[in-house]
């Protein structure tokens, strides 16, 4: 659902999750227009706490960054934008120091959103062209309906490529995520 009344900012998506009659709501942002999502299902966050946790294990071992899921990252130069991807990573040199309470000034290296019955794949799409002009290098858009997952990239800043990856096939965290791979087989079997 939209809600298009006015523009709206990160600081009232923020006041807006402290109260509790929107507790079960997910806001996010999009050039001032304000969307909200219901919470996801269980096989919506199955998939995601899978990924999230075959992820985290691998930045940790290997000392790489920070993990999130549902996190609120915006860009440093917009409070108008607002997304919350499913999973989340950003380098070392992007997550300096502990997490912070706020929201996240600054757009994930690799965001990983799940198709869930709330939202559609051109709303999934509209979301990574967001996540790309405002610094993510790669974006996975999950979709457990199919079984596939869209990989996109930035070519340049008018430019965006996409391919998907079957049940069968293998997704790369390359260069964001070096040497990580995660088997879709496996990841779709286990929800």
């Amino acid at each position: 659902m939209i809600v298009r009344d006015r523009v709206y900012t990160i600081d009232d998506v923020w006041r807006l999750s402290q109260q509790p009659e929107h507790e079960a709501d997910r806001h996010y942002l999009i050039d001032g227009e304000l969307f909200v999502t219901m919470s996801p299902g269980e096989l919506h966050g199955t998939l995601a706490s899978e990924i999230a946790r075959l992820m985290g294990n691998f930045v940790v071992e290997h000392n790489l960054g920070r993990v999130t899921v549902e996190t609120g990252y915006h860009p440093a130069d917009s409070r108008e934008t607002l997304l919350l991807p499913d999973v989340a990573f950003r380098g070392k040199t992007r997550a300096p120091g502990p997490a912070r309470v706020g929201f996240v000034p600054a757009m994930p290296d690799l965001a990983v959103e799940v198709l869930s019955p709330s939202n559609t794949m051109p709303e999934l799409r509209r979301k990574v062209r967001v996540y790309l002009r405002h610094g993510a290098a790669l974006v996975w858009l999950v979709n457990p309906e199919e079984k596939t997952v869209e990989v996109w990239r930035k070519i340049t800043d008018d430019e965006l490529t996409s391919e998907t990856v079957g049940a069968d096939g293998v997704l790369n965290g390359e260069p964001v995520l070096p040497g990580f791979t995660l088997a879709l087989d496996s990841l779709f079997s286990r929800a």
